[in-house]
C-alpha cells in the first residue's frame, strides 16, 4: 500500500471488505471504471419487491476503490431502488468517515455503478 492515510473505518473496509465476490444469476448488474486510475467496479444486485434484496461487488482497485464499494454495499442493502439512486459519493465517503482528497475519485465510481446497475434493471423490467 502507497504512503496515502487512511482512516480505521476505510482499512476496515479494505482488509474485510463486505459482500465482495461473484452472484449467481443477478437481476442487474453494472461495470464502470475510470481509465485514469485503472480502478474498475462490477455492481451486482438481486432485488425483489423494489427493494434490493443482495448487493455484491468485484472491484480490481486501490484501498480506496475496495473500501468504498464495501460501504455502498452496506448503505445499498435493504433500500428501496428509489432510495438507492440517491446514494451519492458524499453518502459513502461520509458512512467511512473521510477520504484523502486523491482517493475521493473512488467513491464516485461506486455511486456510479449502483445507479448503472439500478438504471439497467428499471429498462428491462419496464
Amino acid at each position: 500500500m502507497s504512503n496515502i492515510n487512511y482512516n480505521k473505518n476505510v482499512l476496515e473496509h479494505f482488509e474485510n471488505p463486505r459482500n465482495m465476490g461473484e452472484m449467481e444469476t443477478p437481476d442487474s448488474e453494472a461495470m464502470v471504471g475510470n481509465p485514469q486510475c485503472g480502478d474498475v467496479m462490477r455492481i451486482m444486485l438481486r432485488i425483489k419487491e423494489n427493494k434490493i434484496d443482495d448487493i455484491k461487488f468485484q472491484t480490481m482497485g486501490c484501498a480506496a476503490a475496495i473500501a468504498t464499494s464495501s460501504m455502498l454495499t452496506e448503505i445499498a442493502k435493504g433500500k428501496t431502488l428509489e432510495e438507492a439512486k440517491k446514494i451519492r459519493n458524499v453518502d459513502v465517503v461520509k458512512a467511512l468517515g473521510e477520504l484523502p482528497p486523491i482517493k475521493v475519485h473512488c467513491s464516485n465510481l461506486a455511486a456510479d455503478a449502483l445507479r448503472k446497475a439500478i438504471g439497467n434493471w428499471e429498462k428491462n423490467n419496464s
